[in-house]
């Protein structure tokens, strides 16, 4: 089955404010790099090359100048534009036409995830038919959407509910098949006036073919949509760059590991950003330290 990727990085940051009042938090840095590469690396360590990058009016030229159209990493980005936060589902009627008659894999932009089982787990929901969800424990389940399960069958999905079922929240990456862009078209909007997410999930739940992935010790994963959570992932990042020698995130590497770009294309990419500590990083991967 092939798989496109759709990067949701709209919204307009209010929680980020006044950081994200003339940028895109997705532009905002996490330790060393911007956040925006966090959801790109986890599609790209997936094998997905063809991505859209839906946002803003305000940010778009923003992001195209950070990322140009991919082909420096070997992969494919486009560019979409959501002119009001009407939602998470409406990214699958902006990107129909992307989509066309593909699978898709939806990341939501401020979502950081780590683990090293987690591009195994991601690769063998490729193979999944219908839908696939993530959950992972949190201690505040009343600010997330919350899934349900019994005998590992999901029972319920409930958005933000006011007592919680469970604490198992339904983080910011979804498979689905091609059937979502019409599940899409009929989201009603919600009491929010938004097109939910959880309203395609439940479409899929009603037809047997919803599944969750839980993700559990191994795996981190952090919303950074907040200023604490900002700070908590660049900590993060930081810590486990600095003790293990390796970046986390990296779209170079990736790339030059999964044989999309060259020796030649890497030690390009590594003399361009050579002042930085990024640049000599991408020194060392070319020559295998």
């Amino acid at each position: 089955m092939t798989y496109k990727g759709i990067i949701l990085a709209g919204g307009s940051g209010t929680r980020l404010y006044p950081s994200t009042c003339s940028v895109s938090k997705q532009l905002l840095t996490v330790y060393d790099k911007p956040l925006i590469y966090y959801p790109l690396s986890t599609l790209m360590i997936t094998g997905i090359r063809d991505i859209l990058i839906i946002t803003t009016p305000e940010s778009i030229n923003q992001f195209k100048k950070l990322l140009g159209d991919g082909s420096k990493w070997g992969i494919s980005l486009k560019y979409a534009i959501q002119e009001n936060p009407n939602g998470l589902a409406e990214a699958f009627i902006i990107g129909k036409e992307f989509i066309g008659e593909d699978n898709v894999c939806l990341v939501l932009g401020d979502n950081v995830l780590y683990g090293n089982s987690l591009q195994s787990i991601l690769k063998s929901c490729k193979k999944n038919n219908g839908a696939t969800i993530f959950s992972y424990p949190v201690i505040d389940p009343e600010r997330f959407g919350i899934v349900e399960t019994a005998n590992g069958k999901i029972v319920s999905i409930v958005e933000k509910p006011k007592e919680p079922k469970s604490n198992r929240a339904v983080i910011g990456i979804y498979f689905f098949d091609n059937k979502v862009i019409e599940y899409a078209k009929k989201v009603k909007p919600s009491w929010r006036n938004e097109l939910e997410m959880s309203s395609i999930h439940n479409a899929y739940l009603d037809e047997g073919s919803l599944r969750v992935e839980e993700l559990n010790r191994g795996v981190t994963w952090i919303d950074a949509g907040t200023v604490d959570s900002l700070l908590m992932a660049s900590n993060f990042i930081s810590n486990i760059e600095k003790m293990q020698t390796y970046k986390i995130s990296c779209p170079e590497e990736i790339s030059f590991n999964n044989g999309w770009i060259s020796e030649d294309e890497l030690s390009k990419l590594a003399q361009e950003q050579i002042k930085s500590g990024y640049g000599e990083y991408l020194k060392r991967v070319l020559e295998g330290l």
